[in-house]
């Protein structure tokens, strides 16, 4: 913000030189004097803004540039003014409302930065700005970098400068300057409570104060956030939005509460939905928000709902969709009405993406060939990032064939992207998969499966669970029962290692592991040990009995009272005896477990007592009854 001279009273001077001595406490106390002797003096107003804003009272400061405003609206130094005046007050909503009263925001901002002082310190920090706005990080990074060496540190200048690396995706970089800005906010303002709600104390809402904003915290907090949350260090992330300074939620900025949606979408779906609608409605919102809450209803499934919001938000489709996404979210959603039409609408978007992607390969290998280290390093960005638009939208195809149980197909698939997808861990594990379920390619599986399992192997409980159980079935149908074997000791190790450093963590690996193989013995029609298989998998049941071992568990039940039902099998009485005896414990243990997890918008909500263990157990047990013809 700079001073524009006006002279319409005597007392300018004095005050003039107050300003440059940054005695800015002295002449606040003349102007508001001289503005009591002259009502809305324009020069009074316009230097008492100045000091104002100068000393950090961006409420005072904010008052005088929107009379100002009103009184001489053709001065557009005035509506830029109070639009700052307001963003230091963090009234971001009003701020925002501001900037439109200006004529032409952008161009308006740039004229006014050129105008400056050269040697003037806020023109470096105004430049850094502008040159983020237009995407140019680093040289917007210098900027910073400059300004904060020549003025020592302020907060908002580092996370400027960790906004820079983030775009640049130097996550390091960024992380080192949030660590600073989070470290000398807790030294030096214990009392804005850091960490603390991660700890579990209870602390009262710090409120969204002057002190809170110039410490930067929310902005750092928020950003580490989102590092983590890139670096898919999901527990990480949540913990970062937990250690900013407790707010109430109606105290919260749009970027918290949109993170706190994204971020916790996997627990708590049904806030997350709400806080990104409500959002959507707030002028302004973050922009990403309109993109996350359409892919986010097509990760739930709720396809119809996407849809309404496209459609009643046409006008942000333009502005907050890239051409790529608004293309691949129209194919999606077509492909729930229509999948032969979106098929051929993905089959050309990955025509122009594979493409891209050769004639950046060959730009890879140009750098390599003339050791261009700078050339090498943007074309390889360039590659992954194509390779990330690439893999959803063969993904998205796949399904269209999975959903109907052509294996085949979604193999050819699969098999005519190897030459860019080879080295994906998603396309991998999804070649995996569909050579697992076509039943006669299980040692293809393999070679598939292994690679993923032991890149992790010393931490072996980060793997799914069910990739681990179909190699494990993959190994018992090529007869590598050794192998197989191995592997669930491996398992079985950690779980106990888990049990012994937390013995109330519920740990379902292993027991995954065991009903998978035990349903494979059942679908090969050998229920005497497939389901001995599957009951021994659940001791003990108050650490194995849980909403995904249970779905296992009744498939392999309901299959076997069918075959029952039926006569094409006769168990024998002691078998029967298990079962029920099975299903006894897991009514007696299943009452707090649900027996499905519930779409979180579902407009009709299971009765709460149907929808546990207990009771679906107690309906199996009901069954074998009738059909065994045993009265209780």
């Amino acid at each position: 913000m700079t001073l524009t001279p006006i002279k319409d009273g005597e007392y300018t001077a004095t005050v003039y030189k107050m300003i440059k001595d940054a005695r800015y406490g002295d002449a606040i106390h003349i102007l508001s004097t001289e503005l009591q002797k002259q009502m809305k003096s324009r020069a009074a107003l316009s230097l008492l803004g100045y000091c104002y804003y100068h000393v950090q009272d961006f409420s005072n400061a904010a008052e005088c540039y929107e009379q100002l405003t009103q009184l001489h609206p053709e001065v557009e130094d005035y509506k830029l003014y109070y639009a700052q005046s307001l963003y230091g007050a963090c009234a971001f909503q009003d701020a925002m409302k501001a900037t439109f009263l200006l004529d032409s925001p952008a161009s308006h901002s740039k004229a006014l930065v050129e105008q400056l002082p050269a040697d003037d310190l806020d023109t470096e920090v105004d430049h850094g700005c502008l040159l983020y706005k237009t995407g140019e990080y680093e040289k917007a990074c210098a900027k910073f970098t400059a300004a904060m060496q020549v003025l020592g540190y302020q907060p908002d200048l580092a996370y400027n400068i960790a906004l820079c690396h983030y775009s640049l995706k130097q996550y390091a970089a960024a992380l080192k300057y949030i660590g600073e800005i989070i470290e000398r906010g807790m030294r030096e303002h214990p009392e804005l409570g850091v960490g603390m709600t991660t700890e579990g104390i209870e602390v009262k809402s710090v409120g969204n104060t002057l002190v809170l904003h110039e410490t930067a915290l929310i902005e750092a907090f928020n950003l580490k956030a989102a590092i983590e949350y890139q670096l898919k260090k999901y527990d990480a992330a949540q913990e970062a939005l937990t250690d900013m300074p407790p707010r109430s939620e109606e105290e919260l900025d749009p970027v918290t509460l949109h993170n706190q949606a994204l971020m916790n979408m996997d627990t708590k779906p049904s806030e997350g939905f709400e806080k990104l609608a409500f959002l959507l409605q707030q002028n302004p919102f973050p922009p990403v928000t309109f993109g996350n809450l359409i892919l986010l209803y097509c990760k739930f499934e709720y396809f119809d709902l996407a849809a309404d919001v496209m459609a009643e938000n046409a006008h942000l489709t333009y502005k907050f969709l890239s051409p790529y996404l608004y293309e691949f979210l129209d194919a999606l959603l077509t492909s729930q009405t229509a999948p032969e039409e979106a098929f051929r609408k993905l089959d050309e978007m990955a025509g122009r993406l594979t493409e891209q992607l050769r004639k950046v390969t060959k730009q890879v290998q140009d750098s390599r060939r003339a050791r261009d280290d700078e050339g090498l390093k943007k074309s390889v960005e360039d590659y992954d990032q194509l390779l990330e638009e690439y893999i959803p939208v063969l993904m998205v195809q796949a399904k269209i064939y999975w959903n109907r149980e052509n294996y085949n197909m979604v193999e050819k698939i699969f098999r005519k992207s190897v030459e860019f997808c080879n080295e994906h861990d998603m396309w991998k594990l999804n070649v995996a998969h569909v050579l697992f379920m076509q039943e006669n390619k299980y040692k293809e599986a393999i070679g598939f499966y292994e690679p993923i399992v032991k890149k992790h192997y010393d931490n072996i409980l980060n793997v799914s669970a069910i990739v681990l159980a179909n190699l494990c079935v993959s190994y018992i149908m090529t007869s590598q029962n050794e192998e197989a074997e191995q592997l669930m000791r491996k398992i079985e190790k950690e779980e106990e290692q888990i049990s012994y450093n937390d013995p109330d963590k519920k740990v379902f690996h292993l027991c995954i592991v065991n009903l998978v193989i035990g349903t494979l013995y059942c679908a090969k029609g050998n229920y005497d040990f497939g389901i001995s298989r599957v009951i021994k998998s659940l001791e003990p049941y108050n650490k194995k009995l849980g909403t995904d071992t249970w779905f296992y568990i009744k498939r392999c039940f309901l299959s076997l009272l069918e075959n029952m039902a039926k006569h094409m099998i006769m168990l024998r009485d002691s078998v029967v005896q298990d079962c029920v005896q099975f299903l006894e414990h897991c009514e007696l243990y299943g009452r707090d477990v649900p027996a499905v997890i519930e779409q979180p918008l579902e407009e009709e909500r299971m009765h709460i007592g149907k929808n546990t263990v207990t009771y679906e157990a107690r309906m199996l047990k009901a069954l074998f009854y009738e059909v065994i013809g045993w009265n209780e």
